[in-house]
């Protein structure tokens, strides 16, 4: 039979579209989705069933359908999986007319639009892969027959069952899912998070059935419940939270127009628009959806959970496990933690926060049973105003905090079985909230959760060597709950508007009220909660070389232990936003401030002349293991005024004076580079004649390198010279990102110095190109010029959406208006820049400049300019 290509493309095209109008037509129920997957296939099976027969196949192949096209479930723009079963093996049959047949019958299908993922094989060479492959094993489970021989299929599943073995698959599947969640951070709180493959999203719930199946507990959830795997509760929920995943996966790939299964944020307003959701002035329709979408997840990772251990009990044998008992409410079950009856928590509520301190006072313990999961699932309308208020239970709560083990994985237990958020509520209103600064990747309670975690992690001593500064501090911590406190309260207020620090110690005094902590570490905790943010401030954007900066912040800290905290919860706060967002040169800032602000506090603070003697001697010193002939440093250091000693440190004095004691008076540019005693990256010291684009120049060449400036000391000599001090790194995706930083010096330093001797134009910028973040979430450029405490410099702030050569961007604007850099702050989090200057001009004080310069600035920076 001939077939007409052209016309059953045009057929099959007007099948799926008209499918896709009638979904995008439907309400957003679950049940729309189940038609649109189901129809999908259907059509797809009608389109690969005349084709087959037009190809005339060879008698006894049979075509098969497998994956997710095998469930007869097939999103929009998915793969669709065959299998095509010849009697024999392709490679044995030595048939020239067989081999033609399938890969006429192959080509012909994506003739006509299927996108077919093809594989050709017999029954026995589909066994021999199964056992060596577990992903053709779970394949093949799920394996639908379509047409040709019926007899081969069942051949096919009768070898398929003979060679599975449960617990082998179960053990191949449970790793395989480990693996896929730490692949996404073993979390479903990501911002942009894959309904499919992420924790909590459809594939868990494809990894249950497929080990329901592997050891015939059933197909599906009602079957499951049948077996007592299930509650027809438990049942239902997994059914309801199954199709709103389904329903999200295909409203993405309708929006999308191709296969999406990421929530990326350029995608979310559309998806949530086809739901129905508008923006209000309190929550974004991209909000509600995801916030949705995230109890969902929570819900199928609580769920999935308990069946893979009730599962895991009934194909290993461990429901027989030996049981020893804890006490009268709890038992050891093969290292799970078990209540002793279904009705725990109904005949005693106070036994539900018990759970987690009895699992903290044993951490031999691998977590909770089976048993235990479900009935705190069940439990979850007991946790009422009554619970939260009871005596009892907050002193449970506060034993849970000050206990010296496991509270890291506790309180994630206590997120994950919803028992946090009925306990706090003031926590329950930021689960699953998203935050759109573009610097967290995470939703406001995971962010929190990773945040206690990295406290928690100063006082272990296994971890000092992550932070060996803050080990150190934490060693002489005497109440770690004061700290885990503060991070639980943070920004746990983010998301109602105003000021969520300020709001979040209102949040936290009633906590500590209701829960008897004393006065002293009350004001304590809300000192750290109301200004978490301030040492990172501070750090990043003022002058640590002005002895008023570090002496003001020192009288708003007030005390030595207060400082203390602050620095630790702010360095554990910076590193739960974004693996991104922390670099060496950002400790190493936040690290100066503690120590300067502590010798302020202390009442250490001399005498400035006696200060940078201190330092000149230290310099000295260094310098005398170069054996350099003493009294070298005078030719240049007769140069420099007192501002530059203050701010540098006698290690960088040291080395600016090796590399230009013999050349202070040199024509030529000076560039000499070494890896970062910060850490990560290059310090590069830059040693010129003094102009007016001089900055512009440097920034210039860096952005066209191929580096990011973490921070500048610009300084100018009473000769005349620039001296000026790089931080720089790599830009991500740029030319030199993996290349070790030790064998970029020389290129530095060549290329850096003839682009500070060029006299030719500065080039034009590139038109820096913005993530879909920015472009989905944009930052609105801000620019503030204003006069220092002295009233002789001015401090230019600059806020703006990151994008490559934003900061030669700027230097290009202060260049053409005669604006000298005297210092530059850079701070990139995530995605958003605030960079901080100060700067001196002779037309500062002139109001028409200023406004003039601030215009400039604000069309340089907008996004329309990328």
């Amino acid at each position: 039979m001939a077939l007409d290509i052209p016309a059953l493309r045009t057929q099959l095209r007007t099948a799926k579209t008209d499918l896709l109008t009638q979904f995008a037509n439907a309400r957003p129920i679950a049940a729309s989705a189940t038609r649109l997957l189901h129809n999908t296939a259907k059509a797809v099976d009608r389109s690969l069933m005349l084709l087959w027969d037009a190809h005339h196949m060879p008698k006894g192949a049979t075509l098969v359908a497998v994956g997710g096209y095998g469930r007869g479930e097939l999103f929009p723009h998915s793969d669709i999986d065959v299998l095509v079963l010849l009697p024999v093996s392709p490679s044995a049959a030595g048939d020239e007319g067989l081999t033609q047949s399938v890969e006429s019958f192959i080509s012909a299908c994506w003739d006509i639009g299927l996108e077919i993922g093809s594989s050709v094989r017999s029954v026995e060479e589909c066994s021999e892969e199964a056992q060596r492959d577990v992903t053709v094993q779970t394949a093949l489970l799920e394996a639908r027959f379509l047409c040709g021989s019926k007899a081969r299929f069942e051949e096919l599943k009768e070898a398929t069952l003979k060679h599975l073995d449960a617990p082998t698959f179960m053990r191949a599947k449970t790793l395989e899912l480990r693996q896929r969640h730490h692949k996404y951070e073993d979390t479903p709180y990501a911002l942009e998070p894959n309904c499919k493959e992420s924790p909590g999203g459809l594939r868990d719930l494809q990894v249950v059935l497929w080990v329901a199946r592997a050891a015939g507990f059933g197909k599906n959830w009602h079957e499951l419940a049948v077996k007592g795997l299930l509650t027809a509760f438990e049942a239902r929920q997994l059914q309801r939270n199954e199709g709103l995943l389904k329903l999200i996966r295909a409203r993405l790939h309708q929006v999308a127009g191709r296969r999406e299964d990421r929530l990326v944020f350029d995608l979310q307003a559309g998806v949530a628009e086809t739901f129905g959701y508008v923006n209000t002035p309190a929550l974004r329709a991209s909000e509600a959806l995801m916030r949705r979408y995230y109890w969902a997840a929570k819900a199928v990772t609580q769920l999935n959970q308990i069946l893979m251990l009730n599962i895991e009990e009934r194909i290993l044998g461990s429901q027989d496990a030996p049981m020893r008992p804890i006490n009268d409410k709890f038992l050891d079950r093969g290292g799970f933690l078990e209540v002793v009856s279904d009705d725990l928590y109904q005949r005693d509520r106070h036994a539900i926060l018990e759970t987690f301190l009895v699992l903290q006072h044993d951490n031999t313990m691998k977590g909770l049973s089976a048993r235990t999961l479900r009935a705190l699932y069940n439990g979850r309308d007991l946790m009422d105003a009554d619970f939260r208020n009871d005596p009892v239970n907050r002193q449970t709560f506060m034993a849970i905090l000050k206990e010296p083990h496991g509270l890291t994985r506790v309180m994630r237990l206590l997120n994950q079985t919803s028992v946090l958020g009925r306990y706090l509520w003031v926590f329950r209103r930021i689960v699953g909230q998203m935050q759109h600064d573009l610097f967290h990747v995470y939703t406001v309670d995971q962010h929190i959760l990773m945040v206690v975690r990295n406290v928690r992690r100063f006082f272990i001593p296994e971890h000092a060597h992550e932070y060996p500064f803050c080990t150190q501090l934490a060693a002489e911590w005497d109440k770690p709950w004061i700290l885990y406190i503060a991070a639980l309260f943070h920004d746990v207020a983010k998301g109602r508007g105003g000021d969520h620090s300020e709001l979040g110690v209102q949040e936290v005094h009633r906590f500590c009220k209701a829960h008897g902590i004393s006065p002293e570490d009350t004001k304590l905790i809300q000192f750290l909660v109301g200004e978490h943010l301030t040492l990172s401030r501070v750090a990043q954007k003022e002058d640590l070389s002005d002895p008023e900066v570090i002496q003001a912040f020192a009288k708003r800290m007030g005390s030595e232990r207060a400082l203390t905290g602050l620095y630790l919860l702010t360095v554990a706060d910076i590193r739960g936003t974004s693996p991104k967002v922390w670099n060496a040169w950002k400790g190493k800032l936040l690290e100066d401030l503690y120590k300067l602000a502590l010798r302020a506090l202390g009442g250490a603070r001399p005498h400035m002349d006696a200060e940078i003697e201190a330092r000149k001697q230290q310099a000295r010193h260094s310098l005398a293991l170069y054996y350099l002939p003493e009294g070298i440093e005078a030719s240049l250091w007769k140069t420099l005024d007192m501002s530059y000693f203050a701010r540098h440190d006698a290690p960088d004095i040291a080395w600016h004076t090796r590399c230009l004691w013999q050349l202070v008076d040199t024509p030529e540019p000076i560039v000499r580079a070494r890896l970062s005693p910060a850490g990560e990256g290059l310090q590069v010291l830059v040693y010129a004649p003094d102009r007016a684009d001089l900055f512009a120049r440097i920034c210039g060449y860096f952005d066209r390198a191929g580096f990011t400036i973490q921070d500048a000391r610009i300084h100018t000599t009473n000769g005349g010279y620039a001296l000026d001090t790089f931080q720089i790194m790599s830009a991500p995706n740029s030319s030199q990102e993996g290349v070790h930083y030790r064998d970029l010096i020389a290129l530095v330093e060549n290329q850096l110095a003839a682009a500070c001797a060029s006299d030719l134009p500065l080039h034009e910028p590139s038109k820096g190109r913005l993530s879909r973040r920015v472009k989905s979430f944009p930052v609105p450029p801000r620019v503030s010029l204003r006069p220092d405490e002295r009233a002789q410099r001015w401090l230019l702030s600059v806020s703006a959406s990151d994008r490559s050569g934003l900061l030669y961007v700027i230097a290009r604007v202060l260049a053409r208006h005669q604006v000298n850099v005297q210092l530059a702050k850079v701070s990139t989090l995530g995605e958003r820049v605030e960079d901080t200057f100060l700067v001196t001009g002779p037309g500062l004080r002139q109001d028409r400049a200023q406004l003039k310069l601030e215009t400039e600035l604000l069309e340089a920076i907008a996004p329309s300019n990328a």
